[in-house]
């Protein structure tokens, strides 16, 4: 026993997310793809957002706040995926299983609250139009980002400390394809109750409150919407919303279904289906649906290409 602990304490083994070589060829080609999609648009949209004067709002700052965050869950993640899934040895360190875990936490935390907030400014902009810019004030946005970062930040490192106090004595191999903290309180002898309260508490408070912040939200969005006059106002309003919304679900019904489940119900096939989709494939939307497809984004880009060519 003392030996399985020492070993565990060391290092841990992550099996990936297949062990068929040929879903492992896919996967890797596919989840580079969606890293080099995630990284290309998210490092496109800052750069317009950062040389456009018109773009100088409220909106696109917690935008490009939510491209970085994107950009670093990705990396957090995807490299070691995909160095794990072609190398031989598939272990990682204490600590580097300990760092991952963290920024992991961190920025997909900080994420949920960006996103609430992003909802928020819509329905300043679109329902009190005539105080947008003091309800959103310079002073508001810079204390609502570094607020999610700090929130989420020590909540992260709550966790951390909290997952590696636990004690591994049943293996140290993790049927998963990255460091994340379900699956250590599956493989850990201990009662791991204290981790699990307060996995719930965070979650209860930050995610759900996230949650029901966007919805009210978004719900007040769209009875503004239905006064409008105009047909074709209200289509465009009703299509901007509803790829908002399907995105917002993707990301909170995953997260949610993650971490909310008791960890004795181990399924780690669709826990790692559930973890691509929220840390490689909503990093990859987010600046698709929120950003690029917006108008003002789309000529600042032609612009900008007009003026290289």
């Amino acid at each position: 026993m003392e030996s399985s602990n020492q070993t565990s304490a060391d290092r841990f083994i992550l099996l990936g997310l297949t062990s068929t070589p040929y879903l492992q060829a896919l996967c890797v080609l596919l989840i580079l793809i969606m890293y080099l999609v995630t990284i290309s648009v998210n490092v496109l949209l800052m750069t317009v957002v950062g040389t456009s004067v018109q773009l100088q709002t409220p909106m696109y700052f917690f935008l490009c706040n939510l491209s970085v965050i994107d950009i670093g869950l990705s990396s957090t993640i995807v490299p070691t995926l995909l160095i794990n899934t072609v190398a031989r040895d598939k272990s990682i360190s204490l600590l580097g299983c300990g760092v991952q875990m963290y920024f992991h936490l961190g920025l997909g935390c900080t994420e949920c609250i960006t996103l609430s907030v992003i909802a928020y400014d819509r329905y300043a902009a679109i329902c009190q139009p005539l105080h947008y810019y003091q309800i959103m004030s310079k002073t508001v946005c810079i204390c609502l980002a570094s607020g999610s970062w700090a929130v989420s930040l020590i909540n992260s490192a709550i966790h951390v400390v909290l997952t590696f106090q636990l004690p591994f004595c049943r293996s140290n191999h993790i049927n998963h394809f990255f460091c994340e903290m379900p699956p250590f309180l599956y493989i850990s002898c201990g009662d791991p109750w204290l981790n699990e309260l307060v996995m719930y508490i965070a979650a209860s408070i930050i995610g759900a409150g996230s949650f029901l912040l966007t919805l009210i939200s978004y719900f007040s969005i769209v009875l503004t919407i239905l006064k409008m006059c105009s047909t074709e106002g209200r289509i465009k309003a009703f299509s901007t919303c509803a790829s908002h919304l399907t995105v917002f679900f993707l990301y909170y019904g995953t997260i949610l279904f993650m971490y909310l489940h008791p960890h004795s119900d181990n399924y780690p096939e669709t826990s790692k289906t559930v973890s691509i989709i929220y840390t490689v494939v909503t990093p990859m939307l987010n600046p698709i649906i929120y950003s690029i497809r917006n108008g003002d984004v789309k000529s600042s880009i032609k612009n900008k290409l007009g003026l290289l060519i």
